[in-house]
């Protein structure tokens, strides 16, 4: 990671650039390092881009739930005395802003996100009967992606902590079975935010008719693909991503 994390208070986050602002939103098993090509680009044309790291692994147990994380948002963003922000959050990041945004419409500008749960959760949580075995886990990680070669050594073997750590893993299957709980197909259509949907072509995790579900649920949003490209199209193919995000806020002048 090549941004400076800081500490204020009960938050950790990323902070860089000036302008307005971007929250991204990391997902499961995300580092806030598989966005920095997005942090590089978009702090250098008018924004700030914001990464808290969420407390994914730190709530109890009673907490750990999309809802809980929803508030943990706006406990940070009333925290850092942000007004209009735009959220972005790739697969359980991209529900945690959806559900957020259901909230507190008044504190989001704009949404986007990409490969994101809260229609289709059958893929998180699942398939880790066997995760002692590294192979068997080094696949599931490089399914994520249309490249396997995306998933280094190093994302192969945070995957392999996280799911043998037993409090992570409980937490894990706590998260899946929230996500599965706070299905959002009846609240989209009352939901006015702008939202800019980017979807990899080839993802597996929450395949393409989520997307075009979700784009005929939300009153006001756009689809963009992605083509050979798996769930986490911001780390596949970060500059057609950036391109297609930039032009979209131009377009509705954010």
């Amino acid at each position: 990671m090549t941004h400076k994390l800081k500490k204020e208070g009960k938050f950790n986050y990323i902070e860089v650039g000036t302008g307005q602002p971007i929250i991204i939103l990391h997902g499961l098993m995300g580092g806030l390092s598989n966005f920095d090509a997005v942090t590089s680009y978009f702090s250098t044309k008018g924004y700030k881009i914001i990464i808290p790291e969420l407390p994914v692994y730190t709530m109890s147990l009673l907490k750990t739930n999309v809802k809980a994380f929803a508030n943990y948002l706006h406990e940070f963003i009333d925290f850092k005395g942000l007004e209009d922000v735009i959220l972005l959050g790739n697969s359980l990041g991209g529900h945690i802003g959806l559900y957020h945004t259901k909230l507190y419409p008044e504190k989001v500008k704009a949404l986007v996100i990409t490969g994101s749960s809260g229609l289709y959760e059958s893929a998180m949580g699942s398939g880790y009967t066997k995760r002692s075995d590294y192979e068997v886990i080094k696949k599931k990680a490089q399914d994520v992606f249309y490249d396997p070669e995306v998933a280094t050594k190093e994302i192969v073997d945070e995957v392999y902590e996280t799911v043998n750590d037993r409090n992570k893993l409980i937490k894990t299957l706590a998260i899946a079975k929230s996500a599965i709980r706070h299905n959002m197909a009846k609240d989209l259509p009352k939901m006015q935010t702008p939202t800019c949907i980017i979807w990899g072509k080839n993802d597996t995790v929450t395949p393409p008719e989520v997307a075009d579900e979700f784009n005929s649920l939300l009153p006001d949003s756009e689809l963009f693909w992605i083509d050979k490209c798996g769930h986490a199209a911001m780390m596949e193919h970060p500059e057609i991503f950036n391109e297609i995000l930039y032009a979209w806020l131009k377009k509705r002048e954010f």
